[in-house]
């Protein structure tokens, strides 16, 4: 049974068979109705002819969402007793992320007020875990560390409620500024003692965040195949870009775990560069399922942009997704200059499927694939890949 209150203090880097709890998945799956919401308005955007300014706002909410749940993956590993008072702050920051989700549509009308509320709910209640910690730390460098972790998000919390009353030409400017003031808080925070995060956590954490983000891109491009079966009776022209759609969505799963990616967690550098990375692997794996309603909203009428638009909406964050993973963490498990130029190479060859006409998902489909096919058959002929550890000899 759980206890009402234990003390929080760190986990062992050490600690053999830690896996993600019940309360993470949990966390995962509030945190995807967000990303839903996002996806959803970037779908809207677009189809408007307001691509470049969707484009900024989905960014804009993303970052909210990844950074809220990246922050609470890294605070978890390293100090989740679940206890009872960690399980309600917990669920306190799952609400915070129900409440940017239900103000999501009004950050793409340029009304930031009810996301950044949420977002701040998220943040105080990840700030108390670290005062928390801090309390039941017994090492000094180690509780200096926690209450700069809390003072410091605590701080730019501050900087957001500026944010809101700030005039709108400088919104974007106090924006970046906010970014890049969260991006420094755990640089600062750890620059004396590491947090005890587990390097397998982590990267299962991250693994598994990707499979809900994955899947549901494919639950978007399944409405959108619905909706236009349905209501335009379309199947022949919705149908290339449903296997097309599923085909990269496949790719991109294999492609992803196909590389151990806890073995290149050895230390704080290496760990900030790939998690921080992973910004840009969720938001365009959450795009893909956005471009897909597009492409299909496109084919049938209902979205008034050229065939074009609709295609890069699939190809560029396709493209992006494989050369973010090559970058991060596929590319250093690799073998020869062959391994390591599948992805780069395929990432460009779906770029170029953008200008295929209204066969350019279902091609960048078969190039997904192709490069899946390609990789396990270099790195089932190569005995280095074959013996250089998990994850070897499965095409990445």
């Amino acid at each position: 049974m759980t206890q009402p209150f234990l003390p929080l203090t760190a986990r062992s880097r050490d600690e053999a068979h830690r896996s993600a709890t019940p309360l993470e998945l949990f966390f995962d799956l509030c945190f995807v109705v967000a990303v839903s919401q996002a996806g959803a308005e970037l779908v809207h955007a677009i189809a408007e002819h307001h691509a470049a300014d969707g484009i900024a706002h989905y960014a804009m909410v993303f970052f909210a969402i990844w950074w809220a749940w990246m922050n609470f993956t890294w605070f978890a590993s390293a100090y989740d007793n679940d206890d009872v008072l960690y399980r309600v702050v917990t669920l306190i920051q799952i609400a915070g992320v129900l409440i940017l989700a239900a103000g999501i549509s009004r950050v793409f009308e340029d009304d930031f007020s009810v996301a950044v509320l949420g977002y701040i709910v998220m943040r105080i209640a990840l700030a108390s875990q670290w005062l928390r910690a801090a309390h039941h730390a017994t090492d000094p460098g180690e509780r200096r560390m926690c209450r700069r972790y809390a003072g410091g998000v605590l701080l730019v919390q501050l900087g957001w409620i500026a944010f809101l009353w700030a005039p709108e030409s400088a919104q974007p400017w106090i924006f970046l500024a906010g970014v890049v003031a969260e991006l420094a808080v755990p640089a600062f925070a750890e620059k004396d003692v590491s947090s005890q995060w587990h390097p397998h956590h982590v990267s299962e954490r991250y693994g598994l965040f990707t499979i809900i983000v994955l899947g549901e891109t494919i639950f978007a491009a399944t409405v959108a195949v619905k909706t236009g079966v349905a209501e335009y009776d379309a199947l022949d022209q919705v149908l290339p870009i449903a296997a097309g759609g599923l085909l990269i969505v496949y790719a991109a799963w294999w492609i992803y775990f196909a590389a151990p990616a806890h073995l290149r967690l050895s230390s704080n550098r290496r760990a900030f560069l790939w998690g921080y990375g992973h910004f840009l692997i969720f938001a365009s794996a959450a795009a893909i399922g956005a471009g897909i309603e597009v492409a299909v909203e496109q084919v049938v009428g209902k979205a008034h942009i050229s065939t074009l638009a609709a295609s890069s909406a699939v190809t560029i964050p396709a493209a992006l997704f494989l050369l973010c993973v090559w970058v991060l963490h596929a590319r250093y498990f690799k073998v020869g200059i062959a391994q390591q130029l599948v992805l780069p190479v395929s990432a460009l060859a779906i770029l170029m499927c953008t200008f295929a006409g209204h066969w350019a998902v279902l091609l960048a489909g078969l190039v997904a694939a192709a490069t899946v096919a390609v990789g396990v058959t270099l790195a089932s002929r190569n005995p280095a890949s074959r013996g250089a550890g998990p994850g070897h000899g499965q095409g990445y």
